[in-house]
């Protein structure tokens, strides 16, 4: 008979009854019913009680009404064990640790300040080392923000895509260009894949409404540090010259390559690599998961500058607070530690 893993019900447990007044052993009682030892060990040990003297249920336990000497061993009845059962599966896969006032209070406070479900769980352990009630995982937080009774408070909204729903996510796709002297991401050294060595970038464009103009964005792969400088056009020259304003002010062992998607803005790879000694190594086409960590950031300016957004009355230093205020957010993959304090750490060192 099959030993698979499956729930008791009353039945089973009249016969588990029956067979323990028996005599039979657990793992007898376990081939008989047709599950693991494991789960009669895990039925007898938690559904079986100490009943009081003079408890109706222990009558029937006693050899005669002057016998009253309590039963030295603890009784399984397959009644009062399907009562615990049933009660607690109403209780399980419930959210009782957002019962806490002083958890939730946190929690709305800083999804309000843009962070993410993740980091907010996260940096719960450093802020509240010694208390384990301000504890809580990332699915149980999605699951209280879209649970019917949130309903009211439209949590979705501070969540970084807005989605009203969850669903999956997918990728968006980029178009290859002819690009002169391109050099392939599979020429491109081991050691940037391990993202053990500092100083390995990739870049991209975030684009405004058609003519306003747009961000150049570049993300350091080992810190996530981000920058982004907003460029006129989305042209070769306009990118080439915010490439070099971001690299021109960091110490060169912080800038070794620049990988990038197959936009025409990065046409000018070579004379970058001319000026400044920079290689630029290109993703293969329709395959922004080569370049995650800057798909990422992207996704987190525009949570800020959604996509139809004018950035004619946006200005650099606007976007500056922007960029400062995701740096400063602690991140799962840094030990929740901060973009901005690694980068630090990294380019001092």
């Amino acid at each position: 008979m099959s030993t698979h893993y499956r729930h008791l019900v009353l039945a089973d447990r009249i016969e588990i009854e029956k067979l323990v007044e028996q005599g039979f052993s657990q793992s007898a009682i376990a081939i008989h019913i047709g599950v693991h030892r494991s789960t009669i060990s895990r039925e007898i040990r938690r559904r079986s009680w100490q009943p009081e003297q003079s408890h109706a249920n222990l009558r029937p336990y006693l050899r005669n009404k002057l016998d009253t000497r309590m039963p030295r061993s603890r009784l399984y009845l397959a009644g009062q064990a399907q009562v615990h059962a049933d009660k607690r599966a109403k209780l399980s896969h419930q959210p009782y640790r957002l019962n806490n006032d002083m958890l939730v209070d946190w929690i709305l406070s800083h999804l309000r300040k843009g962070w993410t479900p993740e980091e907010i769980c996260g940096r719960l352990r450093s802020e509240f080392p010694n208390s384990h009630s301000m504890r809580l995982s990332p699915e149980t937080l999605y699951s209280w923000i879209y649970s019917p009774r949130q309903k009211h408070r439209q949590l979705w909204q501070y969540l970084p895509r807005g989605h009203k729903r969850r669903r999956r996510l997918s990728g968006r796709r980029v178009h290859s260009e002819r690009i002169k002297f391109r050099v392939s991401i599979h020429d491109r050294p081991e050691s940037v894949e391990s993202r053990e060595e500092f100083g390995h970038w990739e870049s991209d464009s975030v684009l405004g409404l058609r003519g306003s103009g747009a961000l150049h964005t570049t993300v350091e792969r080992t810190s996530r540090y981000l920058f982004a400088v907003k460029i006129p056009t989305v042209d070769a020259s306009s990118t080439l010259h915010a490439q070099k304003s971001v690299y021109s002010s960091l110490p060169k062992h912080s800038v070794k390559t620049v990988t990038v998607d197959n936009g025409k803005e990065f046409s000018f790879h070579y004379k970058l690599k001319a000026e400044t000694g920079i290689p630029t190594y290109f993703a293969d086409p329709y395959s922004a998961y080569q370049r995650g960590t800057n798909e990422h950031f992207n996704g987190r300016i525009r949570k800020y500058l959604p996509k139809g957004t004018s950035f004619d009355d946006v200005s650099q230093d606007e976007i500056n607070e922007i960029v400062q205020e995701i740096n400063n957010r602690p991140r799962k993959v840094l030990g929740w530690a901060t973009p901005a304090e690694v980068f630090q750490e990294l380019t001092l060192s």
